[in-house]
């Protein structure tokens, strides 16, 4: 079991969707989060901390402040993301950039970022951990989302190779691969136009799904636990 209670714990993308909510239901177990998003989102407070993860040094940059304001980093979740629809063969160069930016490129960097912080919250005594949201495109790669479902699934090859580096630190990394969730996020893809989907996931119900498993020590989160 992890105690949450005063853990410090960064969310990456919590200005709104799934993120959002991880973040609220973590503050709810007690737990200091750190909230960060894109400028232009709807982030307020004193740990509210605006980034672009597209940058190389966005997520430093956010584990430098949470070191500031409470001197530890017990946590990360990376709920950022995009989403692009249309044939694999006619998404534009820049589409291709910002989904693999986003989607991969960032959480990669950002759990590269907060390692040292994460192994030093560990050789204090807790237990850290990191979680991904790569979703069930990471399982199921699906047609109409290729580019979208390639840097999900490259997401998930990292964090499962990774996971046993970051265990000899004493740091859990947990990748969740939840369905189509209805947070919005089809509704504002990069590219394309959503398909029609089936009626989605409850995004209240699947943050409470991603914040029990931290709390009982899961190391994987497939799409058949959601």
């Amino acid at each position: 079991m992890t105690d949450l209670q005063g853990a410090v714990v960064l969310v990456a993308g919590a200005s709104g969707g799934l993120g959002s909510r991880i973040a609220a239901q973590l503050s709810d177990q007690g737990a200091v989060v750190v909230r960060a998003g894109r400028a232009g989102g709807e982030l307020t407070g004193p740990d509210a901390y605006v980034a672009d993860l597209r940058e190389p040094g966005g997520g430093a940059s956010l584990v430098a402040a949470a070191l500031q304001a409470h001197g530890r980093l017990d946590g990360v979740v990376v709920a950022a993301g995009v989403v692009g629809f249309g044939p694999a063969d006619a998404v534009s160069d820049e589409a291709l950039d910002e989904l693999v930016q986003t989607n991969l490129l960032a959480p990669v960097r950002l759990l590269r970022d907060a390692s040292e912080a994460l192994a030093a919250s560990a050789a204090a005594g807790r237990e850290p951990f990191a979680v991904t949201i790569s979703g069930v495109v990471a399982e199921s790669p699906t047609a109409g989302m290729a580019a979208y479902s390639a840097a999900k699934a490259g997401l998930a090859a990292w964090v499962s190779a990774a996971s046993r580096e970051f265990r000899r630190r004493g740091v859990r990394l947990v990748d969740a691969r939840p369905g189509h969730t209805e947070t919005g996020l089809a509704t504002r893809p990069i590219t394309g136009e959503a398909p029609s989907f089936p009626t989605g996931l409850d995004p209240d119900v699947v943050a409470a799904r991603i914040v029990r498993a931290i709390v009982d020590g899961e190391k994987d989160l497939p799409s058949t636990s959601f």
